[in-house]
């Protein structure tokens, strides 16, 4: 009887592993056990990473739950009535002090690859920079004349049908696809978290310090972030809403944009994004 509890129980963990599936959208979704699908080439090599170390420590845990039934079944006072004296065995101590050397050396290159290739600033075609607020997100695009503008949440009585609550920002940000893009990130105030899972960033915006990273954004779509540090009352109230389109939406929208902008003098720091609707 304890024995099909324990082979029911172990069967019932593999399945659990097994039905775990990523996400199938860009966004947060209720029951959700993966990742969202990667937009970015960073976010792959993570979540490929991810998928290695689960095999591994799913590999692991299976054995060592074997291991423990085996000895419990085996290995009891009332079928070993006298135990074993062996002290040691030089070969499993061999095989013991190997093994995880291996598997840490199989963890460990692709993980310096990752680190490496994310850190590797390319020569990027475009610069977004990224302030922090209390509690809100400024954003300017230097190659594009300077244009600037601040990000906030959009309140949930002000959503409209096709916004998404406590993910849709009144200012979007818009990005080309196909386009090796470089972020400079700092504070205004405290510490704040610029993350995107679908992009693989997480990037921590410091006041007096400028930190950058990048990525190339594979395929068009819209994309939620929040912050991810812990930054005062209003800390989740600072999402990201980013539309990634083609480099030519992108050229009409950056054209509209600062037109729009240049007019608005009663508003200067926000641009509305009337060229995405249009």
């Amino acid at each position: 009887m304890n024995k099909n509890i324990l082979w029911t129980a172990l069967l019932a963990f593999l399945g659990l592993v097994v039905l775990v599936d990523p996400a199938l959208a860009n966004e947060p979704v209720n029951w959700e056990f993966g990742f969202q699908p990667a937009a970015t080439s960073s976010a792959e090599r993570i979540q490929d990473f991810h998928t290695l170390l689960m095999i591994i420590i799913t590999g692991i845990t299976v054995f060592v739950t074997l291991l423990l039934i085996f000895v419990v079944i085996r290995y009891n006072k009332h079928v070993n009535k006298t135990p074993s004296k062996v002290t040691h065995n030089v070969l499993l101590e061999i095989v013991w002090t190997v093994l995880p050397i291996v598997l840490l050396i199989i963890i460990a290159i692709p993980s310096f690859k990752i680190l490496y290739k994310n850190d590797r600033i390319v020569e990027p075609e475009m610069t977004l920079k990224i302030t922090g607020y209390q509690w809100y997100w400024g954003y300017e695009y230097p190659d594009q004349g300077g244009l600037t503008f601040d990000s906030r949440m959009v309140a949930t009585e002000d959503l409209r049908p096709d916004q998404k609550r406590l993910l849709s920002t009144d200012n979007v940000v818009v990005l080309p696809i196909d386009t090796d893009i470089a972020i400079l990130v700092t504070s205004n105030d405290v510490i704040h978290a610029w993350t995107i899972p679908a992009f693989g960033v997480k990037i921590d915006t410091v006041p007096g310090r400028t930190n950058e990273t990048w990525f190339r954004i594979d395929r068009p779509g819209v994309y939620y972030g929040q912050c991810s540090e812990l930054c005062g009352k209003d800390h989740s109230f600072m999402p990201i809403e980013v539309h990634a389109v083609t480099k030519e939406e992108f050229k009409a929208w950056t054209l509209r944009a600062t037109e729009e902008f240049s007019a608005n003098d009663n508003f200067p720091k926000t641009i509305k994004l009337t060229a995405l609707q249009q």
